[in-house]
């Protein structure tokens, strides 16, 4: 029984998650553009981030998310809007926005091979992928994502 009800809680945990509401999302997400602030992203569009990988000489930052994954939904409420993320991602970083189960997402879910979201991808100017990670993380941990993608290509 014990076992029953711990199954029950995670499934609402996990459903509540899942029902964040989008447009509290989009809002979230306006603001922070808004005032410059936080991460800017190339929504959707993987030519486009190479092509301005290429004439900018930066790496790829790519955040592969689901539409209806909780964490990924957090990541865009709490993380990408942190001002020091944002700072730290505009300078180093051609960042792109990819729905992986819409446009270029399923054929970049097969390149990468995947198997969570969300998953935060650094790739070279040719999209060979120089590191990852899966799962929410603090606007302190991407930060620190990022300078050890950029510590492996400079060595």
């Amino acid at each position: 029984m014990k076992l029953f009800i711990s199954g029950l809680v995670v499934i609402v945990a996990l459903a509540g998650f899942a029902f964040v509401s989008k447009s509290t999302v989009q809002a979230v997400s306006n603001n922070h553009n808004k005032k410059g602030e936080g991460i800017q992203f190339i929504e959707a569009d993987w030519s486009k981030a190479l092509a301005e990988a290429k004439k900018q000489n930066k790496l790829i930052f790519l955040d592969a998310y689901a539409s209806w994954c909780g964490p990924c939904k957090l990541l865009k409420k709490n993380t990408f809007p942190d001002k020091a993320a944002g700072e730290y991602f505009n300078t180093n970083f051609i960042n792109v926005a990819m729905d992986m189960e819409k446009g270029d997402g399923p054929a970049l879910t097969e390149k990468y091979s995947v198997s969570a979201y969300p998953t935060l991808i650094i790739t070279d100017t040719e999209g060979n992928i120089i590191t990852y990670t899966q799962g929410y993380i603090t606007p302190t941990q991407l930060i620190d994502f990022g300078k050890y993608g950029l510590s492996k290509i400079k060595k």
